[in-house]
């Protein structure tokens, strides 16, 4: 199964909060940390590798804290991932030197070759100005009901 790592989701949690504060305001990793419920420690170095590849700013004072680096409409769900995990590969033989003891006869690796490419222009497309919760549209007899907050697991939708 294909999964990101708790880092990456960190990571996109912490931009995400990041791009919905105002007017581009600093918030610090105890106050990111403490809004998800994520370890201030693992947090703080997720946020300094986001700053040091340049997708985050890091200012020092009293007012200091992380902002973003650039418009969120602007940085991928690609770059915060790959900027955390490394390069996107479902499998080794993806890599340019993926090389195994099934090369020469292996019939899969173009067509997982593909699979990733897609994974990638996908997540390329997802900007985090995008990354929100929709509530969801549930069709009931023709009628449509929205409801008002993100469905979660266990939420019960009641049909009268």
């Amino acid at each position: 199964m294909l999964k990101l790592t708790k880092k990456a989701d960190y990571a996109l949690m912490a931009m995400k909060h990041l791009a919905e504060l105002p007017d581009r305001t600093a918030s610090s990793a105890k106050d990111v940390a403490e809004a998800y419920g994520i370890p201030p420690e693992a947090l703080a170095k997720i946020l300094q590798r986001l700053a040091k590849v340049g997708l985050l700013q890091s200012q020092h004072g009293i007012n200091g804290g992380y902002t973003l680096a650039r418009d969120p409409q602007t940085i991928s769900a690609f770059e915060v991932i790959k900027a955390i995990d490394g390069p996107l590969f479902i499998t080794s033989c993806v890599t340019v030197r993926g090389e195994c003891g099934q090369s020469d006869r292996c019939t899969i690796r173009e067509p997982l070759r593909k699979v990733n490419q897609s994974i990638e222009e996908v997540l390329k497309n997802i900007k985090i100005s995008q990354m929100k919760e929709e509530p969801e549209t549930i069709e009931v007899a023709g009628t449509e009901e929205k409801k008002t907050s993100p469905r979660k697991t266990g939420d019960f939708v009641t049909i009268a």
